[in-house]
């Protein structure tokens, strides 16, 4: 390991290694913090967040598919005071970085949850989920709307001086597009990619298995999907990358970094096993060691086309 630089920069943040949990896959951190050792990664993404506490959808919400996985759980969370008040002391005892993902019906609610959150030192950069249907547009999700994208990054950014990473939705017809506005705007990176839709249905009642009808798929099926959507923005726009979607292991991680992630999140891996972060970085020190590579960031973009 001391051969080896793990630290990477993305956008202004510095972590110490680019293994991030990913958002409403370990809660607020005290549900895997038993499993795992939460000080050896490079940070954590919180449950999303809103203004006011949500429960969500009601169940059945998660349901298993091949390779993967679809949810609905309707971004049930305790809402901003809560989380200042109960979980972020729990965090703070951690040694990883902490970035808060904040979910929002409107422009305005993104940044009043922004201003409430951004004096707290423990929390060092946003990632905003704009997967979110927006209620004063008749409840089309913002991240399919490249002008409600933009007007979110300015906003948000405008009220804070910690980085702030935009979350896009895979569910479009050009990622790359959304990564400029978001690089137009102010943004300091974008997290890609959220959950594609999917659905699943039981033969016998004819009845779908979620509650939602539809929900997120995750998990390895996606992974190709998102190892194209990372390599579109990285070939079209110069903004980092933080490369989300099947990541399962240390060898997954690299291609993910090669394909353009400057970091990467894992998120159902952590269902299956909660400890596959430390495994993780300890695959890539092999790695680098063993193709004499001194700094990890330096895996970044490194694909070759073929000829």
């Amino acid at each position: 390991m001391k051969n080896v630089d793990l630290s990477v920069n993305i956008g202004g943040l510095s972590l110490k290694n680019p293994i991030i949990l990913a958002s409403g896959t370990v809660g607020y951190g005290n549900e895997i913090a038993e499993f795992t050792n939460l000080n050896l990664l490079g940070g954590i993404v919180t449950k999303s967040l809103s203004l006011k506490p949500r429960k969500g959808n009601p169940p059945q919400r998660i349901v298993e598919t091949p390779s993967g996985m679809l949810n609905a759980i309707g971004l049930a969370n305790v809402g901003v005071e809560s989380f200042i008040k109960d979980k972020i002391p729990f965090l703070k005892a951690f040694d990883t970085t902490l970035i808060c993902n904040i979910a929002a019906s409107s422009v305005e609610e993104y940044v009043e949850c922004v201003d409430m959150l951004k004096n707290e030192d423990v929390i060092k950069a946003f990632e905003i989920n704009v997967s979110c249907p927006n209620v004063q547009e008749g409840g089309l999700e913002f991240g399919n709307d490249l002008n409600a994208v933009g007007r979110i990054t300015d906003k948000v950014k405008s009220s804070t001086r910690k980085p702030v990473f935009i979350k896009l939705s895979p569910n479009v017809s050009r990622i790359s597009d959304f990564a400029k506005v978001v690089k137009e705007n102010g943004g300091n990176a974008v997290s890609a990619i959220n959950t594609l839709v999917g659905t699943s249905f039981d033969i016998y009642t004819r009845k779908p298995k979620i509650k939602n009808i539809t929900g997120g798929l995750s998990g390895p099926a996606i992974r190709p999907v998102a190892l194209a959507k990372v390599l579109e923005i990285k070939r079209n726009s110069d903004i980092p990358i933080i490369g989300i979607g099947g990541i399962m292991n240390w060898k997954d991680a690299v291609e993910m970094m090669i394909v353009g992630a400057s970091a990467f999140q894992i998120g159902t891996v952590n269902f299956i096993n909660p400890n596959a972060g430390v495994e993780i970085l300890n695959g890539l020190i092999s790695y680098c060691e063993n193709n004499k590579i001194k700094n990890i960031s330096e895996l970044t973009g490194t694909f070759q086309i073929r000829d």
